[in-house]
């Protein structure tokens, strides 16, 4: 199973990448298990979504849930929370 995943913001530059297309573990079925398999890439992966950082996901273009189910040819985005004023 392939998805495209999107790094925006901040995390496109600790990641060095904007995108890339990931074959995903069939174990992997959710949001939350997502970012724990990238968070065992280690360094920069490891630091920045690691629980309890301030990490945002959505999956085509809908904010998304740990919970929330990804499938074959999903987009994911990762980004860090914005603020405005």
């Amino acid at each position: 199973m392939t998805i495209r995943i999107l790094y925006l913001a901040r995390l496109r530059e600790v990641f060095a990448s904007g995108s890339e297309d990931f074959d995903l573990p069939a174990s992997i079925r959710d949001v939350r298990g997502l970012i724990e398999c990238l968070s065992t890439r280690g360094g920069t992966w490891t630091t920045e979504l690691a629980t309890g950082r301030a990490v945002r996901v959505a999956v085509n273009q809908v904010v998304a849930q740990p919970e929330t189910p990804i499938t074959n040819g999903d987009e994911v985005a990762l980004f860090p929370p914005v603020t405005g004023g």
